[in-house]
Parts: C-alpha cells; sequence; structure tokens
C-alpha cells in the first residue's frame, strides 16, 4: 500500500498531539465541500438502483457522452490495467504514485518519466502502448492544453494504445478536460467527486470513456459498484450547478491566496492548482516536520523533495498556517 495523505490518526499518535487538533493541508480535498442533506431512510434498506439518473447526471456535468461511475477513480486505476494485454505503460514521475503499482501489479511495465513540456507532450505516444496523464498533475499542478493531449491520443489510438487522464482535481478549471472528447475509442477519463466537491468518503467517481470499454469495464467491477446512499448525493451534487460556479470562484481566489502566503513566508511554489500548492525544496522533510510538530499535517514527497499544501478552510486556520510558517522561519534562521 501506497502512502498518501489525510492520516492524521497516524500524525497524532507519532506526535502527540490530539487528532481534533490538527489542521489537515495534506489531502487537497476542498475543505468547503458540497452540503449533503439527509439521505432518505429507503437508501439504507434497498439495493442500489442503476436507473435512478446517475450516470444521466454525470454526463451533463462533465458534459461527456458515456459515463460509467465506480467507487471512486481509484477502482478505476486498479481495474483498467487488467483490460489490455501486458505492454510498456507511460506514467509521469513525481506523480500520483497509484497509477504506476496499479499497471505493474497487472504485468505491465511502468515508464517513468518527468512531466514534458506543451511540445513534448506527443512524443510520450513512442515510449509505450498506454500513456497515463493527471491533468492537472498530482502534486505539481502542471497542465498541458487538450489540443496536445488530443494529439497525443491520435498517436497512441492509431495504434490500438491507450491515453488515460486522471482528471481528479480539473473541476475548477474545466476549460481542460478532455471529457467531452471522451466517447473517442482509446481515450480514457477519469473523473472523481473526492477533491472539489469534497465528497471523498462517499467513494464516488467515474469513468468517461466508449461503450465498448466501458461495458467491459462494468463486467470486470461486477454489479452494485457504489452503494446507494452514495449515489443519491452523488447525482444531487453533480446537478446543483450554482453551488459548483461558486465555488469554484472560490477555489481559484484561496488557490492563489495560498499561494501568495507560501511565497510571503519564504516557500514559492514551484507548481499548484485551485486545490493546492506544491513546494520543492530540500528541506522539504525537515519543514513538514516541523509543521507536524505545531500540528500541522502537510503532504511529503521524497522524490523530488517536496510539500503539497493544501487549502486552510476557515480564517483561524489560514492564521495558524501563517504564523507557523513565520516562527518556523525564525527559529531556523535563529538555529547555529
Amino acid at each position: 500500500m501506497h502512502e498518501h495523505g489525510g492520516r492524521v490518526r497516524a500524525a497524532a499518535q507519532r506526535y502527540g498531539i490530539p487528532a481534533p487538533r490538527w489542521l489537515d493541508l495534506s489531502t487537497g480535498i476542498n475543505p468547503h465541500g458540497w452540503p449533503v442533506p439527509p439521505v432518505p431512510a429507503a437508501a439504507w434498506a434497498q439495493l442500489p438502483q442503476d436507473d435512478d439518473g446517475l450516470e444521466a447526471a454525470a454526463r451533463a456535468c462533465y458534459r461527456a457522452p458515456h459515463a460509467l461511475p465506480v467507487a471512486g477513480s481509484q477502482a478505476a486505476i486498479q481495474a483498467l490495467p487488467w483490460l489490455r494485454p501486458p505492454g510498456r505503460v507511460v506514467v509521469l514521475a513525481p506523480a500520483y504514485c497509484e497509477h504506476a503499482g496499479a499497471w505493474a501489479r497487472a504485468g505491465h511495465t511502468p515508464v517513468p518519466v518527468a512531466p514534458p513540456d506543451a511540445s513534448e507532450v506527443t512524443g510520450l505516444a513512442a515510449r509505450g502502448d498506454v500513456v497515463v496523464i493527471i491533468q492537472p498533475n498530482n502534486p505539481t499542478g502542471h497542465a498541458w492544453a487538450p489540443d496536445a493531449l488530443l494529439a497525443l491520443h491520435q498517436q497512441l489510438a492509431a495504434r490500438g494504445g491507450w491515453l488515460v487522464v486522471d482528471e481528479a482535481f480539473v473541476d475548477a478549471a474545466p476549460q481542460i478536460s478532455l471529457a467531452t472528447h471522451s466517447g473517442r475509442p482509446g481515450l480514457v477519463v477519469l473523473r472523481s467527486l473526492g477533491k472539489f466537491f469534497g465528497l471523498a468518503g462517499a467513494r464516488v467517481g467515474f469513468v468517461l470513456a466508449a461503450p465498448a470499454l466501458l461495458e467491459t469495464l462494468r463486467d470486470k467491477l461486477g454489479p452494485w459498484p457504489l452503494a446507494g446512499p452514495s449515489r443519491i448525493i452523488a447525482a444531487a451534487a453533480l446537478t446543483d450547478r450554482a453551488w459548483q460556479d461558486a465555488t469554484r470562484a472560490r477555489l481559484i481566489h484561496d488557490g492563489a491566496r495560498l499561494g501568495a502566503l507560501l511565497e510571503r513566508n519564504g516557500l514559492r511554489p514551484a507548481g499548484g492548482c485551485a486545490l493546492f500548492q506544491w513546494v520543492a525544496t530540500g528541506q522539504a522533510a525537515a519543514l513538514h516536520d516541523a509543521l507536524a510538530r505545531r500540528g500541522i499535517l502537510t503532504r511529503l514527497f521524497e522524490d523530488p523533495p517536496s510539500l503539497r499544501f493544501g487549502l486552510p478552510g476557515n480564517e483561524d486556520a489560514w492564521r495558524r498556517l501563517d504564523a507557523a510558517l513565520t516562527d518556523v522561519a525564525q527559529q531556523t534562521a535563529a538555529a547555529p
């Protein structure tokens, strides 16, 4: 199992700080998630209904021709590699580690590459049978022009290859999504309600792809991949356009605010997006530890040494992060 953000209980035990006192900035989850209403009691007493309008809500929200609900995009990440014979799979590094691991477990050969520039992205087609892109990338926040990715897809599809695009963090920037093109053979787009909607616990994601691939994946996953209450919540969130528009504007503002706060404290982000900022520094491990000793959890990456900061959820949290970074900087400067 790879390590992920959000492990507050483990941090509480390690640092001796009770879990309720932690400020968790390690996940990149929207701290102001969609307001979940009460779920009808009947939803707990019957099997999930696959004709409840969830797929239609996803297609309309993402402007995609086809959509298959899955138990979070992680379920698709683990299942998709088993739908192809073993081959070479280009994966970004650094990037969300579960992609490379899932393809390797299915007998494929991951080919790690540094995130390429826009002019170089089409060159990835020559390096593998499948290319996995995270748009925007996690943790660097790098994003590619949709036209460049579509050109990459065309090269791969011409010889039976796939382009898999993980759009877990794209909801705040829908103009760079490939969802509208996802009906093309060989293009697989993954979406999630965990980050933008703040519904990580519901475990809801979608695979957007051509019908034949979705049917094969549906057979692989089996019946009832989503709990009934999760389906009800997801359909309502996907149709709440007013909340989505307001949240998009808020996240863009807060992402810029976080970048400015970090830079003001001598930690200029090397990348990021609306939901997180990424700081590359050789002192990442020491900074992660120093903030943890103050009850602030960040996401530490070892290669390259870096930290990902999620968004504080209220003004007290913003002030707490600012004060902690100032305190750490002062103690570092005073150290012999």
